[in-house]
């Protein structure tokens, strides 16, 4: 996979020229400020020396959450490491961290201490649990979010099981409400910003307004599978050749030219009793083994050419990360790239097309204090411009 060429922020994103600096570490935090870093916001990641990010044990995880930002290696617990971020609080628009609530204000790094250094500062906190009430100060991780948030009170499956999802919901759910809240603080507003504000995430609070909306109205349904959230015709299914799909035939029109497509190889679709999506969802375990039945008699290609005929709404249910990459619409849609090697682990780009254009992969994830001397040179001359281009390990065929 060639890398793209890089270039430089997008003249026309609104983030262009705003400095965030970003204090956290794991997953929530650094991927609200990767979205950030990829509009266009200049990101100076601030690492403890020699340890930095604990992610940085997970390499390319934290490479696809920190490209197109700059590391400066600081040590808050000693005096002149807090002043030196002090001046650097002067130079920024916003601040982002992940420490417990209190921690901050340990430090004396605080909101009123930073708002003193510049009142226009936004220091946007992402906690576990918000920066009160009863949960403010326990411990937690996404798994525990999950749990609080309503995710397990809404059924997926015929058997009313519910099982928890490998990729990290609950943190990614409060990364990019941290996201959202800083572009719109950081916004000009209908005036001049001139005044910081503390934006307080709580990522068990985010996950759980994205699960609520299908919690709350099972408020009052004994069981939650009569609510007609799990159907027996929007499953996945097995192909006589052990692959799986997807079918997804929610409404009457797509069910109707489903079975009626099919009548001819599959006589048992050749009724009506299904049509209506009332009918097909108090069915749904008879439907579900209907499906699965006439599904095992053929090959995925063979399913795959019939479903296209018919316009289904169907897909691949794709069960390898090689799969992922080879996939003919993502290859179309160059949904991939890297932006380092091109032997490293591929990344997603900025899931959005934009008309003006976007360069996603700028950059690559910085070394460990890849930026401290720069940054400190800069700041000892009082020149520390905003429009600075990150820079990182230098691209195969160019510089950094």
């Amino acid at each position: 996979m060639t890398p793209p060429s890089h270039s430089s922020a997008p003249a026309w994103s609104s983030l262009t020229g705003k400095r965030i600096l970003d204090l956290s570490r794991l997953l929530p935090g650094p991927y609200a400020t990767s979205l950030l870093a990829d509009l266009g916001a200049d990101v100076i990641k601030v690492e403890p020396p020699h340890s930095g990010d604990p992610l940085r044990m997970a390499p390319d995880l934290f490479d696809a959450l920190n490209r197109n930002k700059r590391s400066i290696t600081l040590d808050l617990r000693d005096e002149e490491g807090r002043n030196t971020f002090l001046d650097l609080v002067r130079t920024a628009d916003a601040v982002v961290e992940s420490f417990r609530p209190g921690v901050l204000d340990g430090m004396g790094l605080g909101f009123a201490a930073l708002h003193e250094a510049n009142p226009r500062l936004v220091l946007c906190s992402l906690s576990g649990y918000g920066q009160s009430g009863p949960y403010a100060q326990k411990p937690g991780h996404e798994l525990n979010f999950l749990g609080l948030s309503g995710f397990f009170t809404v059924p997926g499956r015929l058997d009313g099981e519910i099982v928890r999802p490998g990729v990290r919901i609950g943190d990614m759910a409060g990364a990019m409400h941290a996201a959202l809240a800083l572009t719109a603080a950081l916004g000009p507003g209908t005036g001049t910003r001139t005044r910081g504000q503390h934006i307080d995430v709580s990522l068990s609070e985010s996950i759980t307004a994205w699960c609520s909306l299908f919690a709350l109205p099972l408020r009052d349904i004994p069981d939650p599978l009569e609510a007609g959230l799990v159907q027996g015709d929007n499953d996945t299914f097995t192909t006589a050749d052990g692959r799986r799909l997807s079918l997804a035939t929610f409404e009457d029109k797509f069910w109707h030219r489903f079975r009626t497509g099919l009548a001819a190889e599959f006589p048992e679709l050749n009724t009506d009793a299904y049509d209506r999506r009332a009918a097909r969802t108090a069915a749904r375990r008879a439907v579900s083994d209907l499906l699965h039945g006439i599904f095992q008699t053929r090959d995925h290609t063979w399913w795959q050419e019939r479903l296209d005929a018919l316009d289904a709404p169907w897909a691949p249910v794709l069960t390898t990360p090689g799969e992922l990459l080879t996939d003919p619409h993502n290859a179309a849609r160059q949904l991939f790239g890297t932006p380092a090697d091109p032997a490293a682990c591929p990344q997603a780009r900025f899931p959005v097309t934009f008309g003006a254009g976007l360069e996603t992969f700028r950059t690559p994830a910085p070394s460990l204090g890849r930026h401290t001397e720069q940054l400190l040179a800069q700041l000892s001359t009082g020149r520390l411009p905003a429009d600075d281009p990150p820079t990182g390990r230098p691209a195969p065929g160019g510089s950094s």
